[in-house]
């Protein structure tokens, strides 16, 4: 069986990739995230999820290759990671009672004994519905839990969850950025086995 690679440095995304139980390691793809001008957030997370995983695919033979990437959308417009506190408040003031689209691109590559990249791809959307978040509540998550590298200012996956009000989605996983339905699907594609 092949070695499995996960080009991410996400520590959020690698605790998902741990649920299958499967051998992995991480490498960074060090690409440039920006989205370009004519991309639409799911083309944007589709693209740089392939280019992730085609760029560390082209470094080995004989390894599968796992590249993910998340968009936030808020009516077609991306939402960024915060990076810091004042930029946190003035996005969860933004999404309070609107829903949001978060974006999961996924792909799997390999290296072909032709020196060709082999790469399939798909985007899970998960559309995420915000409470009315009074200043206060705001501010208190914020302190609690400190998402500031999360794009759209929360972590769903711990204290986060309390800010919404709905999620639809065909995949739990996919809100975290890693939609393990989709990637165990992948991976039978390649005829890499979980279980």
């Amino acid at each position: 069986m092949s070695d499995l690679i996960f080009a991410s440095s996400s520590i959020y995304k690698k605790e998902l990739l741990s649920r299958l139980q499967c051998s992995f390691r991480c490498e960074s793809p060090h690409i440039d995230e920006s989205p370009q001008s004519f991309e639409t957030p799911p083309m944007a997370a589709e693209r740089l999820a392939v280019a992730k995983a085609s760029k560390v695919a082209a470094l080995y033979s004989d390894c599968l290759v796992i590249g993910a990437d998340q968009i936030a959308d808020q009516n077609g417009i991306f939402i960024n990671k915060p990076e810091n506190h004042e930029r946190a408040i003035k996005q969860l003031q933004q999404q309070s009672g609107q829903t949001i689209l978060f974006h999961s691109g996924l792909a799997l590559a390999r290296l072909g004994p032709d020196g060709s990249i082999e790469c399939q791809s798909t985007v899970n959307s998960t559309q995420v519905t915000f409470k009315k978040l009074s200043n206060e509540t705001i501010e208190k998550y914020l302190l609690l839990e400190k998402p500031y590298d999360c794009a759209g200012s929360f972590k769903a996956e711990g204290l986060g969850i309390s800010l919404f009000s709905e999620i639809k989605s065909t995949d739990p996983s996919s809100l975290i950025g890693l939609p393990l339905i989709d990637l165990c699907t992948l991976l039978d594609n390649f005829n890499y086995k979980i279980i």
